[in-house]
């Protein structure tokens, strides 16, 4: 058996750039001093005239980039999660939220998967901020196949987008000729009669090896990818809702504002049923290798599978 092709999101990010670039003069790229980290320095070997290295400034480059976008450039502004999101927070709201600018957010190095670099810089609550911000789309893309599709739809979106992105090489497993990516529309990958998963960025292939593991102990589970989070599929929620009465979400993200929390307000107002929310359970993470700490905090198939038997008791 061949091994599973695994590549980083960020990776993704810094080669679709590229292709945007080919196509669309008006692409200009800015980094904070990350461009190795962040992979813009692909687009920045290509495109050096229109990559903008703002040095450890990313409160500048947000509202640089804000600036730039009302003379008809389609800025990208990239970091790491914890300062894109975090540090750079006013400016995302201030200079490009609220006046609804076309600036797009690449986050990269978000979650506990960023490993040994510690709590400091694993960016665990990045969705829950972004999501307090009116008319801000949000991406979190499962693997290489759906991280290329979502750039390219941040691009043809017009209006704020941000994207997260993560260190780790994850499998791909949306390389199928079928493979459709469209915005605010979610992803059914395994059918199941039982519970339903609804995982999001890398948590989705996770999620996918814990169905099966659930399988061989008669726990039929459907598996649904929310690449888009904000605006949430909600038709395809509340129809696994329907269908299977017991929903568990799962996120490498705190379970405080991030999927499990808008999964949760959608079925608590239009179609109750019992939620799980499977994440980082309101703690910060730790320094250490990224797939020994998502065993830890029970967010690889393994553990994923535990927490699912465990609350169906």
């Amino acid at each position: 058996m061949s091994e599973v092709k695994r590549i980083a999101t960020r990776e993704s990010y810094g080669h679709a750039l590229v292709e945007l670039g080919k196509k669309h003069d008006n692409l200009i790229v800015f980094d904070a001093d990350l461009a190795a980290a962040t992979k813009t320095g692909i687009f920045k070997k290509e495109f050096p005239e229109r990559h903008i290295d703002c040095g450890i400034a990313e409160c500048n480059m947000t509202s640089m980039a804000a600036g730039l976008s009302t003379c008809g450039f389609v800025p990208f502004i990239s970091s790491f999660a914890m300062f894109a999101a975090g540090r750079a927070f006013e400016q995302v709201r201030n200079s490009i939220g609220y006046p609804k600018l076309n600036v797009k957010i690449g986050a990269t190095h978000a979650g506990i998967s960023v490993g040994e670099d510690g709590a400091t810089h694993q960016c665990n609550e990045d969705i829950a901020l972004m999501r307090t911000i009116p008319g801000m789309t949000i991406i979190n893309p499962s693997d290489d196949v759906e991280a290329r599709a979502a750039v390219l739809a941040a691009y043809e979106h017009e209006g704020p987008v941000y994207l997260r992105f993560g260190r780790l090489a994850v499998p791909v497993i949306n390389d199928n000729p079928d493979y459709k990516f469209e915005l605010g529309k979610g992803v059914v990958l395994r059918d199941g009669s039982d519970i339903t998963i609804i995982a999001t960025g890398l948590e989705v292939s996770e999620a996918l090896d814990a169905a099966e593991m659930l399988s061989k102990e008669n726990i039929s589970a459907q598996v649904i990818n929310i690449h888009t989070i904000k605006p949430l599929d909600e038709e395809l929620v509340l129809a696994a809702a329907k269908k299977t009465g017991r929903i568990f979400t799962v996120e490498e993200h705190s379970v405080i504002g991030g999927l499990g929390a808008a999964v949760s307000e959608l079925l608590s107002e239009k179609y109750p049923v019992k939620i799980t929310k499977i994440g980082m359970q309101d703690v910060f993470g730790e320094s250490g290798p990224a797939k020994e700490l998502l065993h830890k905090y029970k967010l690889d198939a393994e553990g994923i599978a535990e927490q699912i038997k465990e609350a169906l008791k």
